[in-house]
């Protein structure tokens, strides 16, 4: 069977996309990370897949899976690509629509600019909302990871579950060891996304994340939310502010009690088809 898919990337973090409301695919978890291979298939941080909704007030549906065959809520540079497919592919002729993932609803709208805006909905903070296990809620939390190491971090739920600790120099952050411990820490039983954040002035911040099921990737847009949240609810960043990531910037704009807004660029890298049997070899 061949598959037609289109690669894209939002500020370098990578996707395969998949039209399933034209074409009936049936993938499971090794034939994603057999895609997902950069050295033997496709190569993506994650899969989008193209669904017809469940709902007759919604225009489409996606889901996410990361690089290691895991199905995920929500995906902030994903809804940015998928928005610019489903309208360059003609699927839909409007600029703005909702869009049915695990995490809710969510509205991205393209700009004349190329850009593409999302209404990212409430982000949520309580402990069985991340889910993070705590006695109680709490600004910040201190967790222990190895050699007794303790770290303070924010927690927040965008779609998906975040941890952001503010570092002293993002480029210096030790990413490599301390992002897979925060991931699995016992206390995040869904495991979680770590953001490690540079505060840089009021109005611009730097930020790596080390995304559950993937590793570190250039760029997250969720993490990128979370982060701009977290440094906003404790009073070091301006309500609308550039997260830079290692692909590019994000800019993130957020009043207390309301929704958060992410605008952000996209590219499509090429199209292409595949032999389906050959990952299922």
């Amino acid at each position: 069977m061949l598959l037609e898919f289109t690669k894209m990337h939002g500020l370098g973090n990578d996707f395969m996309v998949i039209d399933a409301i034209s074409q009936r695919i049936h993938l499971d978890k090794t034939i994603i990370q057999r895609m997902a291979d950069r050295h033997f298939g496709i190569g993506f941080d994650q899969l989008l897949i193209v669904e017809p909704p469940d709902f007759p007030n919604v225009d489409f549906k996606y889901r996410i899976f990361n690089a290691d065959g895991s199905e995920v809520e929500q995906c902030g540079n994903g809804v940015r690509c998928f928005a610019r497919f489903v309208h360059d592919r003609h699927l839909t002729n409007k600029t703005r629509f909702r869009v049915q993932t695990c995490a809710g609803i969510v509205e991205p709208e393209l700009g004349a600019d190329g850009r593409v805006r999302v209404n990212m909905g409430y982000p949520k903070f309580l402990p069985e909302e991340i889910p993070f296990i705590a006695d109680e809620p709490e600004n910040l939390y201190d967790i222990v990871l190895a050699d007794a190491k303790k770290l303070s971090i924010d927690v927040v739920n965008m779609g998906n579950p975040h941890a952001v600790t503010i570092v002293p120099d993002v480029l210096t952050a030790d990413v490599a060891t301390l992002g897979p411990q925060i991931e699995a820490h016992e206390r995040f039983p869904q495991h979680v996304n770590a953001g490690f954040m540079q505060i840089m002035d009021e109005k611009h911040a730097r930020l790596r994340v080390f995304e559950r099921g993937v590793g570190e990737t250039l760029a997250c847009g969720t993490g990128a939310c979370a982060a701009a949240v977290s440094g906003m609810r404790r009073g070091l960043l301006a309500s609308s502010v550039d997260i830079e990531l290692a692909g590019g910037k994000l800019q993130i704009e957020w009043q207390e009690g309301g929704v958060v807004w992410m605008t952000g660029p996209t590219a499509t890298v090429y199209e292409g088809r595949l032999d389906l049997r050959y990952f299922q070899g």
